[in-house]
């Protein structure tokens, strides 16, 4: 009995493998994105002010406090 070009060796199974490939290509491309896309939202998120930056940089012993003073005003005065 033949079943044609549908049958199990026919076209029918090239589908199936095609819908697999992309399935799991797409799977991977989701848990590339998740892992990827939690670096950068919490980059995107957590974007500093300039004035916070300035006080990140106080607290490192980057700047002293007359140099952040100096520049906390220029900041301040530019936001006006």
């Amino acid at each position: 009995m033949m079943h044609g070009m549908h049958g199990m060796y026919g076209y029918g199974s090239i589908w199936m493998i095609v819908f697999w490939v992309i399935l799991i290509g797409f799977g991977i491309y989701l848990v590339k994105r998740f892992i990827n896309g939690d670096k950068n939202s919490v980059n995107k998120n957590n974007k500093n002010t300039p004035l916070q930056t300035l006080q990140e940089r106080l607290a490192r012993g980057e700047i002293d406090v007359e140099e952040y003073e100096h520049l906390k005003s220029i900041i301040k005065r530019d936001k006006d």
